[in-house]
């Protein structure tokens, strides 16, 4: 069983991984397993490849910018305020597409995700990041790659989501 906490903004373990910056805010260890939250900051253009947790759903809600998230088939533009709900082992992705840094809140149930934060931050440290490398990682971590981020939007060739 967990118990309670609070955890300062300085205290807050800080990650980055290139393109994004994240901040661990719940930790499996923290919440018994229950839930992860994560805030990431995200460079304009930005994103990770197109893939699948096969251990957690995931949560998104936009605190600012605009990310263009793709789920499956469908693809929609979320500005902040924005809540975004992607079931266990459902494709998705994302694209910051605002001029400005996207920033949100990630939302893992049950808890999940920290440790392939934490390898990716490393490698991307030493400057170790390969593709076969990400997807070691991923799969350690219960994830699967597909590929990267389409690279163009359904809403660039007229079909909206």
């Amino acid at each position: 069983m967990s118990q309670p906490f609070i955890i300062a903004p300085e205290d807050r373990p800080h990650l980055d991984l290139a393109h994004s910056q994240v901040k661990v805010l719940a930790t499996s260890v923290q919440t018994g397993g229950d839930f992860t939250l994560m805030q990431t900051h995200t460079e304009p253009g930005g994103g990770p490849p197109l893939h699948l947790h096969r251990d957690a759903a995931e949560a998104f809600f936009v605190l600012q910018g605009e990310f263009l998230m793709y789920i499956d088939d469908h693809q929609a533009l979320c500005p902040a305020g924005t809540f975004v709900y992607v079931p266990r082992a459902t494709p998705h992705t994302f694209k910051v597409v605002s001029d400005t840094p996207g920033k949100k809140l990630n939302l893992f149930s049950p808890a999940a995700m920290t440790e392939y934060f934490e390898e990716m931050a490393a490698a991307h440290k030493t400057g170790s990041v390969t593709p076969e490398l990400l997807r070691e990682i991923a799969a350690r971590c219960h994830m699967e790659v597909l590929g990267p981020v389409p690279d163009r939007s359904l809403l660039e060739v007229g079909s909206l989501a």
